[in-house]
């Protein structure tokens, strides 16, 4: 309709080629006459391309994961590409199915996952692109992580320099980066001459933080602060405890890890480590872009924590 090649139209389409302006004129008019639309499917027959990524995360509940993948569809936007998640909802059991049954649909994959060195080991035998949301050491594969350590090590001197000489970790054994946090943590109070006492709760929520305060606050060594993995369980131990009546921050002082958007409206307002959960998102997607453009990129990028000081911490009474 246009008088021009298939080649021609297919350059112009796929924006490879630029055409004189009278040439555009006619392929566009046909176009729109025409009402043509790509065929996603079809093209992806034909290139072995689908345009599409496929990002697989631990809870989409959890507002980290929220924030992560924001970051990585605003970046996949950019490039023309879509996202398809897949939710493990805290189930490592289902983890690997999930991910295997994402892999033919999409061009590459970005992975979050408790046991992040074995989901590693065997998404590299799929054939696609890879990169975890998560430092894997020992295998040349591109990550996006978080120094853990150096959050909580930043959480402590800021409770020590409060005051506090009592402090607990409130943790979720099954996460890799629970050790990490608590070597952190250990390690601040060590070098003051203290010793951290670690407690456990059986999810990354708001309901096992709510589930964990009593063992914690009506225990024998009832802490003056207390650190938890992360925001949600903070954000629940903290409603429990007020409903044990104590007073927050004056009986206890409390920090989460993920700046997550709800700590800053309840009351009072949770003291933090900004683990730049978008960021994270954003330089996966880009670092997975790059290597499907053929630009292989195998650093292991490790994100800055960022203290941000509310009102759940104050100085110890």
């Amino acid at each position: 309709m246009a008088g021009v090649s298939v080649a021609t139209v297919s350059k112009y389409v796929n924006g490879t080629q630029r055409f004189s302006p009278a040439v555009e004129a006619k392929v566009k008019d046909a176009i729109e006459s025409l009402g043509y639309r790509s065929n996603p499917l079809a093209r992806s027959m034909i290139t072995g391309r689908t345009r599409t990524i496929g990002i697989a995360i631990l809870d989409i509940a959890n507002p980290h994961f929220t924030n992560v993948v924001k970051g990585a569809n605003r970046v996949a936007l950019q490039h023309d590409y879509t996202l398809l998640l897949v939710d493990a909802e805290e189930n490592l059991a289902r983890e690997r199915s999930l991910i295997e049954a994402l892999s033919p649909r999409v061009d590459g994959l970005i992975v979050s996952s408790r046991a992040s060195e074995e989901i590693a080991k065997w998404t590299m035998k799929l054939g696609k692109p890879v990169v975890m949301l998560r430092t894997v050491r020992g295998l040349d594969i591109p990550t996006v992580g978080f120094d853990n350590r150096l959050a909580t090590s930043m959480l402590v001197r800021h409770l020590l320099n409060l005051g506090h000489r009592h402090v607990a970790y409130l943790g979720f054994a099954a996460a890799t980066i629970n050790d990490e946090r608590i070597a952190g943590a250990t390690e601040a109070l060590a070098e003051a001459g203290l010793t951290l006492d670690v407690y456990e709760t059986h999810a990354p929520t708001a309901l096992a933080g709510e589930q964990a305060c009593s063992r914690v606050m009506l225990g024998p060594k009832r802490p003056q602060a207390v650190i938890c993995y992360n925001d949600l369980i903070a954000l629940g131990f903290m409603k429990e405890a007020r409903s044990l009546g104590f007073r927050l921050p004056q009986d206890v002082s409390v920090a989460g890890i993920d700046n997550v958007p709800y700590g800053e409206y309840v009351e009072p307002r949770l003291t933090t480590i900004d683990g730049q959960s978008e960021r994270m998102g954003e330089l996966a997607m880009q670092k997975l872009i790059d290597v499907l453009a053929g630009r292989p990129d195998v650093e292991q990028v490790v994100l800055e924590p960022r203290l941000v000081v509310r009102d759940s911490t104050a100085a110890c009474r």
